[in-house]
């Protein structure tokens, strides 16, 4: 039997150190929220492959699904020869997006490639060339990615120069003293010393910052920034990458504003476990650029849009949107409690089943604990739990469980965390 240590080595002598891992466990099986290394351990996934198998590891629609494409063709390049399952959930994304402007889609592979064809759209639509992000965002690692990516390290650092007109304002994170009113007026601050408004392209806005620590963005917020973007005739992009399918409680996370953006980027959970991502964007934006600007030889794979099909249903039929509610409520419940005995859990808080807790040192938001933090993460898996960090402050845990997983085992996997935090901090 191979062993966790004979593949850490191997991975140390074969991989690239900057492809870093969080644990060093190697996955031999999984189903839906749990994975089984190569020497037989089982772990209770909370980090679903960084929000990736909403539906769990291994769905049976989904798996049936890839069979019954892999039956059929694998690779004959939509570009070359299109094929039926593309244009049908291009069609079924195109209806599920946010507000009434006819939408198109166009597929990818990865996260980080459909954020940079937004930036290609938005640029070729407006013929400006700013863009702004905002500080603790994270869009990718590939140049222009890196570039609206509001953390150095270790996303940036050593890697410059970064793209040109690119502009960072602050994130509106209450708990972290940053205002909506802060936000808005660096905005305008911005708009007056760097760049005018005639000149930007696009805003993207994550509308729950992933990466940089589980802050949800207000709806007045958002709102505001849709106002802004139509008065200056500013493409207003939302990164839903890891926020949407249903992880929220909604489809996806900027409908909690109530507003319509003008491109999303999707991805991760989108093709349950598959290579899948996307832009989606109103129609009249999305046809800008010529035939030929778009696409990809591996763009919107034909088992990876089956599979997208499959998780549509899932998400659907099994009600994923409402029990990500129950679930992120089960988890802030379990939060708050252990935040009344435990003044080392400064913050709890959700969006659907979008969760964390927030760790600082004698509930001083001012004093961010990320030793504790990575300690949680690597004993928790020693016992069983496979958790994720995040944050600008590197001090945040998130929990991102499949949306189906059992709610025995999320009540199971939330007492191993307690008991790790409790006996640490003892």
């Amino acid at each position: 039997m191979v062993t966790n240590k004979e593949l850490l080595e191997l991975r140390q002598q074969a991989v690239p150190r900057g492809v870093g891992v969080m644990h060093s466990i190697f996955a031999d099986k999984a189903k839906n929220a749990e994975i089984w290394d190569v020497e037989g351990n089982r772990y209770i996934d909370l980090a679903a492959g960084i929000a990736v198998t909403n539906v769990g590891h291994n769905h049976p629609r989904v798996i049936e699904a890839v069979k019954a494409q892999l039956d059929r063709f694998c690779h004959p390049c939509f570009q070359v020869t299109p094929y039926d399952v593309y244009v049908q959930l291009a069609d079924q994304l195109n209806k599920l997006a946010p507000g009434s402007t006819p939408k198109k889609t166009l597929f990818l592979t990865t996260g980080a490639e459909a954020v940079e064809n937004a930036i290609k759209i938005a640029r070729y639509h407006t013929g400006r060339t700013g863009v702004i992000s905002f500080s603790g965002a994270f869009h990718g690692r590939t140049m222009m990615g890196m570039a609206l990516t509001g953390k150095v390290a270790p996303y940036k650092a050593g890697f410059g120069p970064m793209p040109a007109g690119i502009y960072h304002i602050p994130f509106p994170a209450e708990y972290l003293g940053v205002t909506a009113k802060q936000s808005l007026k660096a905005l305008e601050t911005l708009f007056k010393a760097d760049m005018e408004p005639e000149r930007v392209a696009a805003i993207i806005i994550e509308p729950i910052q992933g990466e940089g620590g589980f802050y949800a963005a207000p709806k007045e917020f958002l709102q505001t920034l849709r106002k802004i973007c139509d008065q200056h005739g500013i493409v207003l992009i939302a990164d839903e990458i890891q926020s949407g399918f249903a992880r929220t409680g909604k489809m996806f996370a900027v409908e909690h504003a109530g507003i319509e953006p003008d491109m999303m980027t999707v991805a991760k959970s989108l093709a349950g476990g598959l290579p899948l991502s996307g832009v989606i964007g109103k129609a009249d934006i999305m046809d800008a650029p010529a035939a030929g600007g778009l696409g990809g030889t591996y763009g919107g794979p034909p088992v990876g849009c089956a599979a997208g099909l499959a998780v549509l249903k899932i998400i659907a039929e099994e009600k994923l949107c409402e029990r990500a509610v129950t679930i992120g409520d089960r988890i802030v419940s379990w939060g708050k409690k252990l935040q009344a005995k435990n003044n080392s859990v400064g913050d709890v808080r959700t969006v659907g089943a979008m969760s964390a807790i927030e760790l600082v040192k004698n509930g001083d938001v001012d004093q961010p604990d990320a030793d504790l933090t990575k300690a949680v993460v690597a004993e928790a898996a020693k016992r069983g739990v496979i958790l994720l960090s995040c944050g600008v402050r590197a001090n945040v845990i998130r929990f991102l469980p499949a949306l189906t997983i059992e709610f025995d085992l999320l009540d199971e996997a939330l007492a191993v965390v307690e008991s790790v935090i409790q006996d640490l901090t003892a």
